[in-house]
């Protein structure tokens, strides 16, 4: 089978992707989600004409000269009205966000007056409206505010506040289910054998799923052999994707592909001109779609960024783009060879005081300390000719 060109692979993943079905959470878990229903103000705000400035609440017509001299016959605070109506020549103290009184349209700063006892001169002339929030400015009862398909942020969630909402529709989370294979392989705490490994890739994985905005179930390890593969398989029915994780090359012991098989996954493809990750596969079981990512923790964490970040994106009603921007190098590339090469890489200022891009300098897929040390990958085309500093390059962040 060819190897498949990394975008070509992303398109045959996302085809067909729908946004999960709604659910509604509270304010305080909705960061990160979409909308699946428009937010539609239940309160009006401001609910009031309010002030915006301490100072005084009077008549446009009472300020329009300097030296007019009012009687103050009140107060409003916030949370607390003056209860009568204004008349010609007097004037209510008010601090900011206090209602305004019945009969005032205008606010004169405090600066601009000078008051002794229940007497008050305006010493600057005041324009009719000014320092007065109107009922209705920001928004009104029943106006849409935000669509569905809208991202969530801290900004959504204070507009959904103010309009009265405690709780918001949006798409559910994926649930990933996480395969480790390896007979190698041993939990995190656990101490491995003279011919053993820690598995730690599936923790960076769910810390990656989480990150994007899924829910990660990890499922444990299963050994290279049929019957062991075959259970765990099993139990990730009824999730959104299956990511596992080693065993999907071609060695006497990579069993993973015929396991899947076995358990009824279709194969899209297997194999993609991506580097690291070439041993990748994409297949669909049930509703459930199988990503299988190679063992090496490079390799794994940056296929899944580059593949099953933007799943995650369009299972939550995002849009799918990768996220990619451009960046000068620091130091020259040589050429490409015939796969994408997504090469770990920091940010460097330079002598300009601008912040180059800078390759690492060893590109090892089983040296986890290098994921660490990049904060993105350079993306290197198929055959890309040779690369000089302070040429524009593909990068793409990490967002761990």
């Amino acid at each position: 089978m060819a190897l498949l060109p990394v975008e070509q692979a992303l398109t045959r993943i996302l085809n067909g992707v729908a946004p999960l079905a709604s659910e509604t959470v509270g304010l305080m878990q909705a960061r990160g989600r979409v909308l699946s229903a428009p937010i539609v103000a239940r309160l009006t705000q401001p609910p009031f004409d309010s002030s915006a400035m301490d100072g005084y609440a009077v008549r446009a017509g009472d300020v329009a000269r300097v030296l007019a001299t009012l009687t103050v016959v009140g107060e409003s605070q916030a949370g607390k009205r003056h209860a009568g109506a204004l008349q010609a020549g007097q004037a209510v103290r008010i601090f900011t966000g206090a209602p305004l009184p019945e009969g005032a349209d205008t606010v004169v700063i405090q600066e601009n007056t000078e008051r002794s006892g229940e007497v008050v001169r305006i010493t600057e002339v005041a324009e009719p409206g000014a320092n007065v929030r109107m009922s209705g400015g920001d928004f009104r009862a029943h106006e849409t505010l935000l669509e569905a398909g809208s991202p969530i942020d801290a900004a959504a969630i204070l507009l959904a506040a103010s309009a009265g909402h405690a709780g918001l529709t949006v798409h559910r989370k994926p649930r990933i289910a996480i395969l480790a294979t390896g007979d190698e392989l041993v939990e995190p705490g656990t101490a491995p054998g003279p011919d053993q490994i820690v598995s730690s890739n599936p923790y960076g994985l769910a810390a990656l799923i989480a990150r994007a905005g899924g829910e990660a179930q990890i499922l444990g390890i299963a050994g290279d052999t049929h019957d062991a593969l075959g259970p765990k398989i099993t139990a990730a029915r009824g999730s959104d994707v299956l990511v596992t994780i080693g065993g999907a090359s071609v060695g006497d012991h990579d069993l993973v592909r015929p396991a899947l098989e076995a358990a009824g996954m279709t194969l899209d493809f297997w194999k993609v001109a991506i580097r690291p990750g070439k041993p990748m596969l994409f297949g669909r079981m049930d509703g459930t779609r199988v990503l299988g990512l190679p063992g090496n923790p490079v390799s794994c964490l940056v296929t899944a960024r580059v593949f099953l970040v933007p799943l995650i994106a369009s299972l939550l009603g995002r849009a799918p783009a990768l996220g990619e921007q451009t960046a000068a190098l620091a130091r020259d590339l040589p050429a490409n060879g015939p796969r994408q090469h997504y090469m770990l890489a920091r940010f460097e200022p330079s002598a300009d005081g601008r912040a180059r891009v800078a390759p690492l300098a060893s590109q090892d897929s089983a040296r986890i300390s290098g994921l660490v040390a990049a904060d993105v990958l350079v993306v290197r085309a198929p055959e890309a000719p040779p690369a000089r500093a302070g040429d524009s390059v593909r990068v793409l962040a990490l967002d761990m």
